[in-house]
């Protein structure tokens, strides 16, 4: 017992800057005392006493404002990051070193019996707000954005954010590859690049790779103008449809929006 209390203050330290001593963790932080709270009763449950068990489930509820119901597994170093608002579900199942922050909910999206909370493997961190709903697994070391909203089943080491939840991939492409995309997002009055670079959208991230195919394309008609225009041709001297500024200044602003967030 005192090896597993010895262990859960190390991993407060280990993921919260702000503990200073052994002390402070062990009376001020309301996520260990609803983990021991939780461990006193879900042994009660596994032994058959259901009602006492949910006695002691409530009363942690009432004292730290976490609810973890008696039926749910949960894995060792488990830290809960201020905890308010958390709700985990009976079937749920929580893998070792996995962080919590505070409102998030491992749902349920059925009333039936048997399996229907997530399962959350090994160094899963699940950021504010979060909703994991749903009988899946969440791979180990994926990342959950704060506000997500999870139904789906998340691979290992995967990043998901937005709802509903997407997962994110960091685009590889070149520099030139790059300047040729900004180059011609400019030239269509719209900026796909109104995120953080370091967790790209995935609507962005798409908006990319069209810009990649309409710049092929432009080279494409460039080269059919100029064979055009070699015939005899002055179909190429036509304009074409002018694209109006104050149409994509929305999305601009959105996007300029999402960056400064």
């Amino acid at each position: 017992m005192f090896e597993r209390l010895r262990e859960d203050i190390q991993s407060v330290f280990h993921r919260d800057p702000a503990a200073r001593n052994a002390f402070e963790v062990l009376t001020c932080y309301p996520g260990m005392h609803a983990i021991w709270i939780h461990r006193l009763s879900g042994a009660l449950w596994h032994m058959g006493w259901k009602w006492l068990a949910r006695l002691v489930s409530n009363f942690g509820r009432w004292l730290t404002g976490i609810e973890i119901h008696p039926g749910a597994k949960v894995g060792r170093r488990f830290f809960i990051d201020h905890g308010m608002g958390i709700v985990i579900g009976e079937t749920a199942e929580i893998g070792d070193d996995v962080t919590l922050y505070q409102g998030v909910t491992l749902g349920g999206t059925t009333w039936n019996k048997g399996k229907r909370h997530p399962t959350l493997e090994d160094g899963v961190v699940v950021g504010a707000g979060a909703k994991v709903l749903g009988p899946f697994t969440v791979g180990a070391g994926a990342k959950v954005g704060s506000n997500a909203v999870v139904t789906k089943a998340v691979p290992p080491g995967a990043t998901v954010v937005g709802i509903p939840g997407r997962i994110i991939v960091k685009p590889e492409v070149g520099d030139e590859q790059e300047a040729k995309r900004k180059a011609m997002a400019e030239k269509i009055g719209f900026d796909a690049y109104g995120v953080s670079e370091d967790m790209p959208d995935p609507v962005a991230r798409a908006i990319g790779q069209l810009l990649d195919h309409l710049q092929a394309v432009d080279g494409k008609l460039d080269g059919m103008c100029g064979a055009l225009k070699d015939l005899g041709s002055n179909y190429c001297a036509k304009d074409l449809p002018e694209l109006r500024t104050e149409d994509f200044a929305e999305v601009k602003d959105e996007g300029a929006a999402t960056k400064a967030g």
